[in-house]
């Protein structure tokens, strides 16, 4: 695999499109789904008239709705002055919600995925188990403490829809890759050759990673769009936001995985150890 190409990289977006598109992988989404809107419909169902309630309090006794109002007026926004409560309730709770959808995708879906692609494509490459568990929580805590606060910071800047998906499509680039290219290689690469997998192909491991992040700021611009027409549409566009997140999710997961077995397959190539070539 040239380090250079994106040859490769189109060609695992080809296999995963083959992938996501089988009943299998469909079906797959449907578990992670239903514990995402099970968990929050009981949350919202409970919970959201009092944080809408709380924040309303807020800003009346603050003045931000004042303050808030000429923000968004001066951006030519004005017309958002009558939900700001309620919109930013949805910002709050996205990646509250995205980050519920991965766990559930991850626990329950991802170890599919990888015994999917293996079986399907690379069904003699060694097994070295370079990851673990442990690992992967790791992985995921840390990139999710570092990823929050930048997605918080990133939030003014919904007011220009282009910049947001920009940004959004970044944050999300660096966080798939980096937890997703762990998880693809965790069972099958051994430390040694995911550090060197990483290292040799971060460039494409990122733009996989920004492709994939640029699908998932689109539930939430869908999500908040609709919460501006139409709060009662909230709770709707809610669950439609958890099935996308779930099905970009699974695809970009079956994307990382035959993207980073063929590249751990041509490792060993050069190597000259456990040679395999990918059934076409």
């Amino acid at each position: 695999m040239n380090q250079n190409s994106l040859r490769p990289v189109a060609t695992a977006y080809g296999r995963a499109l083959m992938s996501q598109l089988s009943g299998k992988m469909l079906l797959l989404s449907v578990i992670p789904f239903l514990l995402s809107v099970a968990l929050w419909g009981a949350l919202l169902w409970n919970g959201l008239q009092p944080v809408l309630d709380h924040m309303h309090a807020l800003f009346t006794e603050y003045g931000w709705f004042s303050a808030s109002g000429s923000w968004l007026s001066a951006l030519g926004l004005g017309f958002l002055k009558t939900v700001i409560v309620p919109l930013l309730a949805v910002l709050f709770l996205l990646p509250l919600m995205v980050v519920t959808s991965l766990l559930f995708m991850g626990v329950v879906a991802m170890p599919a995925i990888v015994r999917h692609v293996a079986r399907r494509q690379f069904p003699q490459l060694e097994m070295k188990k370079g990851g673990s568990f442990i690992g992967s929580l790791l992985v995921n805590l840390s990139g999710f403490v570092i990823f929050v606060p930048l997605w918080l910071l990133s939030l003014p800047l919904y007011a220009i829809a282009p910049v947001a998906v920009i940004a959004q499509a970044a944050l999300w680039g660096w966080l798939t890759a980096r937890v997703m290219s762990y998880d693809a290689l965790a069972d099958h690469a051994s430390e040694d050759e995911r550090i060197e997998i990483a290292r040799r192909h971060k460039r494409q491991l990122m733009i996989i990673g920004i492709a994939s992040g640029a699908a998932g700021a689109l539930p939430g611009i869908v999500w908040i769009g609709g919460t501006i027409v139409a709060v009662f549409l909230f709770p709707f566009l809610a669950a439609l936001s958890i099935w996308l997140y779930v099905v970009i999710f699974i695809f970009t997961g079956l994307w990382f995985q035959y993207y980073c077995m063929q590249a751990l397959a041509d490792l060993r190539a050069e190597r000259g150890t456990n040679v395999v070539a990918a059934a076409m």
